[in-house]
């Protein structure tokens, strides 16, 4: 079953989004929307009955490495440019309220 998506489709889409798009814009992604629909259509005809299911497409493999202590700033050092300090930690304004 084909179906042609509609300017108001896209412009429904478009509100739902809240985005507020020009004439020519809702124009320009009616015409680039409905071809990539068009290729979903194609792509949706794929035998794929003995193809595993898989989430990426890659084989994803961790690569990990040894946690290895390297020289770093002392408190002093990171301290130094900071605008506001206890001489201890970094202090910033409060973002969040206490419950």
């Amino acid at each position: 079953m084909e179906k042609t998506l509609t300017r108001e489709e896209v412009e429904k889409v478009a509100v739902l989004a809240r985005l507020k798009l020009s004439d020519t814009e809702l124009d320009r992604f009616t015409a680039q929307l409905g071809k990539v629909l068009e290729y979903v259509a194609i792509l949706n005809e794929v035998n794929t009955d003995d193809v595993e299911p898989m989430a990426h497409a890659v084989e994803m493999k961790n690569v990990f490495r040894d946690d290895v202590p390297t020289p770093s700033l002392s408190r002093e050092q990171a301290l130094a440019n900071a605008p506001k300090t206890d001489g201890k930690f970094f202090l910033v304004p409060q973002i969040l309220e206490e419950v």
